[in-house]
């Protein structure tokens, strides 16, 4: 199999934000094979000039729902299956053209989706799910409306909990330990519950704690026994807390942190990922998009927070992730989180959380987001310093000639 060869570059690793120039990275059989501050000596390689340019670990986005191809989640089953699958081929597509070469979905990914990506049936990043949400009756898994009589044949659950595409209903212990291990049978990668209250379902109120500390602790176990980890939905410090200190790995938003959550979170070494992009879509664009007035209203409760919860972490020392959260058709504005994070973070904050927390977060250090000997070759190329203006990683792919995934080079302006 050809070498390739990316040489005169100017390396960003995914953490060290001194950069050094002149640098060349070779890559065989999807992974990188030697970084070295001088020409390889090669034979039989193919062998691009980077020109200078920032060499950098492929971006990682570790909250997308590939199949929720509506903003009005209760539609997104009645699209039926074939329009959440054209959604995530055009979301995915999307993605992987401004530089994301994984992405976590924390909410409705499965192995048939990412099987189509493994065989080329799908353009798109490398794919990790977490499966169907585990979601308590009432829950903001559970997307019924008050209307539906939960004993009523027809609005009822499956016999094994299914209440729509993205979620299953568990509640009690023995019923939550069937749904964490059914979902690990098929392939998950982690385990998402749902802890606290939300903005798109109808039914529960967004400070609402939800599951008992016996049910957590019950998933979160199954987890660790799977080598994996629990993640979270939290958007009140009360429901952060109590994840954290059950055992759970990862908070999904943690919008509404206080300071002392914050410093919680940052002792027990616990990752946050906050969504901004959707925040700022929605709150611009749903009503007109058919969000539900009810989930609206509950978005004005958390937006005025936003900012200044993921200034809260950061000052705690909180290990924060890079996440969107985008649904529907707001999925073209994935790369607006780079901007509205630069009004908290510096642009090696940013990049750090778009790389190589990502990578910790998905248990892959020195395998993803890094440049280094043995790391699978997703790389992009940028245009420019971003460590200076973080926006030309906002500006859709534009700023970005070159991007590999599996040492496939996906798109190539510099040849």
């Amino acid at each position: 199999m050809t070498v390739t060869i990316l040489e005169n570059a100017r390396l960003f690793d995914g953490k060290d934000a001194d950069c050094p120039a002149g640098m060349s990275v070779a890559i065989e059989r999807g992974r990188i094979k030697e970084v070295s501050d001088r020409s390889i000596a090669l034979t039989e390689a193919r062998r691009i000039d980077v020109g200078g340019r920032t060499l950098m670990p492929g971006l990682i986005d570790l909250h997308i729902h590939a199949y929720i191809s509506d903003v009005n989640v209760q539609r997104v089953d009645a699209m039926g299956a074939a329009h959440r699958t054209a959604h995530a081929v055009r979301m995915l597509g999307h993605a992987l053209d401004c530089g994301f070469t994984t992405v976590r979905d924390i909410g409705g990914g499965d192995w048939s989706l990412w099987r189509a990506i493994e065989e080329g049936l799908i353009r798109g990043p490398r794919f990790l799910y977490a499966g169907r949400i585990v979601s308590m009756t009432g829950g903001h898994g559970d997307m019924r409306p008050m209307s539906h009589d939960g004993h009523s044949e027809g609005h009822g659950l499956c016999q094994c909990g299914q209440v729509n595409s993205l979620t299953v209903i568990a509640d009690g212990v023995d019923a939550c330990i069937a749904a964490v291990r059914e979902e690990y049978r098929r392939g998950a990668h982690t385990i998402k519950i749902m802890g606290s209250g939300g903005v798109a379902s109808p039914t529960d109120p967004i400070w609402m704690n939800q599951y008992r500390e016996d049910e957590v602790r019950a998933i979160v176990n199954e987890c660790i026994e799977r080598r994996s980890y629990a993640s979270a939905h939290c958007h009140p410090a009360s429901a952060i807390r109590r994840c954290v200190e059950f055992g759970v790995r990862c908070i999904e938003h943690g919008t509404l942190i206080d300071d002392e959550t914050a410093a919680f979170v940052a002792e027990r070494g616990a990752f946050i990922v906050p969504t901004m992009a959707i925040i700022f879509a929605l709150r611009e664009l749903g009503p007109s998009m058919g969000f539900p007035p009810e989930s609206q209203a509950k978005l004005d409760e958390v937006f005025d927070e936003a900012l200044s919860g993921m200034d809260r972490m950061r000052q705690a020392g909180v290990k924060i992730g890079f996440g969107t959260d985008l649904l529907g058709d707001t999925y073209t504005r994935q790369c607006t989180e780079f901007t509205i994070r630069s009004e908290v973070f510096t642009p090696i904050e940013i990049l750090r959380q778009a790389t190589s927390i990502g990578a910790e977060v998905l248990q892959m250090e020195g395998e993803l987001g890094c440049v280094a000997p043995g790391a699978h070759a997703d790389l992009i190329v940028v245009d420019g310093d971003p460590l200076a203006d973080i926006g030309l990683l906002a500006r859709n792919g534009e700023a970005l000639p070159l991007i590999m995934r599996a040492g496939e080079i996906v798109k190539n302006r510099l040849d």
